[in-house]
């Protein structure tokens, strides 16, 4: 077939015919993306390749372990950690990072984003994200791919299909679509106009939106013969008003860098391949043959289920030639004397080979997708030590580590081509929010406030005449901090317009987890001591990271350590005398 086609609708028609048809890897394999994506998504939902009825039972393993999969190798806004990249502005970090925790993330729905990219990476090998012109790249699904290369998406034209209704469509006039400046040949109302006078078969109009490097003869009729250039099309197909054969319609069409815009992420990659080995994929074999037991053990059970009579009275036989099951209550039958009368032995005994078959196929699907029992939640076994469990827990969470990994390195590249440059953007125009700070935060912010503070302070008392006493500096810092974090963890931080503006901003996502169990062996008899003896807590807190191992335990219980900052509070008050009373009235901070 050639390659060559006179416009991009012809274009659109060959490749969507080829699309379907699998390539070649090997000598050995053949490989259709259409039919990678067919089956993940019908095992992973519990269905079959030809269908099936409520008689046909499937016993899913392909969904427990893409699920435990999820939440090992699972990334999310807490892991992501935005800072100044600046020595002498690095004391921003604080401003610019709870801006992104509180306000940013929440706003463009980040955590949403990276639950459907991740997803998409693990089930079906690969997750592609666009970059859009907000904040929130889009995760385009893999499904709603109507042709591309593949062996590579990106390395050829690829299109996407998507279901607009009208006013969804009018909406995108904003976008430019319709437009006969931007490459349009019918406006948006004249393709729905067009779709309202068809005999239409679906609720909606489909629209094709394609990327690739074609003929600039596509775009521009008078363009030179051997010019291409890389473009998006907004195309349809519309049959119009007593047509016999559909139009194709351009409502816009522009230049772009598909490098740019597009970015996919793959799992396990596959030479050859447009796309990584999945976590459904890898379950075919195991899911196909569970199928097949499973059937064969239903069909045992209902021919187990069936009485069937015997006897050796042929007349006995021919009295009751559709058997004895139409007899009514307590009805009684001629039986000769030496007739032999009994029920035909339909036991199942070969039930057990199919329940052990799928037993192997059940650990082997485990094994593939490193789902084994200790990370699942099943019980060990009487006996077993809990440091031994453990540890097969660390071992079997190394697989999903490495992925995790790889994928935390994705969300950088992200962060830093698409997503930073908006951050910027908003922390530029300033802001205002309450936040809550942490223990760390807390004391990081009453530092460096209390210095502020205290210079001040100094340059009014020198303009004042006034003189100093010996550890007055560090008495009145002491107090102004203890007065300030009485106010609590809440505060609202202010940013004015312009002052983050030269700011350079970078990203770094957390790629490993920690060991809760273990940080909490550790730790406990500290808190058990701490808690009996108040005030060694405030000591206690000043130690570098037993304040945030406090919080993340507390977080992975799934309490919040926002609720346990008035322990502080508590604390405080039962602890030494205030640095006030070391101060003489005339030089005791006032917090504004």
């Amino acid at each position: 077939m050639s390659n060559y086609c006179v416009d991009i609708f012809e274009y659109v028609k060959q490749q969507k015919a080829a699309y379907k048809l699998p390539i070649r890897l090997n000598e050995s394999w053949e490989w259709s993306m259409y039919e990678h994506l067919l089956l993940s998504e019908l095992y992973t939902n519990a269905q079959l390749r030809n269908g099936k009825n409520d008689y046909t039972p499937v016993k899913n393993i392909t969904l427990p372990n893409l699920n435990l999969q999820h939440w090992t190798e699972d990334v999310d806004e807490k892991d992501v950690q935005i800072y100044v990249n600046d020595d002498s502005k690095y004391h921003l970090s604080l401003l610019v990072k709870k801006y992104h925790d509180e306000v940013f993330v929440k706003k463009n729905d980040l955590d949403t984003y990276f639950d459907e990219l991740k997803n998409s990476r693990i089930d079906l090998g690969a997750g592609l994200s666009k970059k859009l012109f907000k904040a929130r790249p889009e995760m385009c699904s893999l499904f709603d791919i109507v042709f591309c290369s593949q062996k590579n998406i990106l390395s050829a034209p690829f299109a996407f299909e998507h279901d607009f209704s009208p006013d969804e469509l009018l909406d995108m006039q904003d976008r430019g679509w319709g437009n006969k400046t931007k490459g349009a040949t019918h406006t948006v109302e004249e393709l729905i106009t067009m779709w309202r006078e068809q005999e239409k078969e679906e609720d909606c109009l489909k629209i094709l939106e394609v990327h690739g490097t074609f003929p600039a003869r596509y775009a521009d009729p008078e363009a030179e013969e051997y010019k291409y250039e890389t473009r998006i099309f907004i195309i349809s197909f519309i049959r119009p008003k007593d047509a016999t054969e559909n139009k194709g319609i351009i409502l816009y069409t522009a230049e772009e860098k598909i490098s740019e815009v597009f970015k996919i992420t793959k799992r396990d990659p596959i030479h050859g391949r447009a796309l990584g080995r999945g976590g459904a994929e890898e379950l075919f074999e195991p899911q196909v043959w569970t199928n097949y037991d499973v059937i064969r053990m239903q069909n045992l059970l209902d021919a187990a289920s069936a009485t069937i009579l015997q006897t050796t009275d042929p007349t006995l036989a021919a009295k009751h030639p559709k058997g004895l099951k139409h007899l009514k209550n307590l009805e009684l039958i001629t039986k000769s004397p030496n007739t032999e009368l009994g029920q035909v032995d339909t036991f199942p005994r070969n039930l057990a080979i199919f329940d052990r078959s799928i037993a192997e196929w059940q650990q082997h699907a485990k094994e593939l997708s490193g789902a084994q029992d200790p990370l699942q939640g099943v019980a060990p076994t009487a006996g077993t030590p809990f440091k031994s469990y453990d540890a097969q827990v660390q071992q079997g969470m190394g697989l999903h580590k490495e992925r995790r990994k790889q994928f935390a390195r994705h969300i950088e590249e992200i962060y830093k081509d698409w997503i930073i440059p908006h951050i910027k953007k908003e922390i530029t125009n300033g802001f205002n929010f309450l936040a809550t700070l942490s223990v760390e935060e807390m004391q990081y912010v009453a530092d460096r406030m209390a210095t502020n503070a205290w210079s001040k302070f100094v340059v009014n008392k020198i303009l004042e005449g006034g003189e100093f006493v010996e550890g007055e500096q560090q008495a009145w810092i002491e107090q102004w901090k203890f007065d300030f974090k009485k106010g609590g963890n809440k505060r609202f931080l202010d940013v004015l317009k312009g002052e983050l503006k030269d700011v350079p901003i970078s990203v770094a996502v957390t790629a490993t987890t920690s060991n809760i169990s273990e940080m909490a062996d550790k730790i406990t008899n500290i808190w058990r001591f701490m808690f009996a003896n108040p005030q060694g807590f405030a000591q206690v807190m000043q130690i570098p990271g037993m304040a945030s191992n406090f919080n993340k335990l507390l977080e992975f219980s799934g309490m919040t350590p926002a609720d346990f900052s008035g322990i502080e509070k508590m604390i405080m008050a039962q602890a030494q005398p205030s640095p006030r009373e070391m101060l003489p009235e005339s030089a005791k901070p006032v917090i504004a």
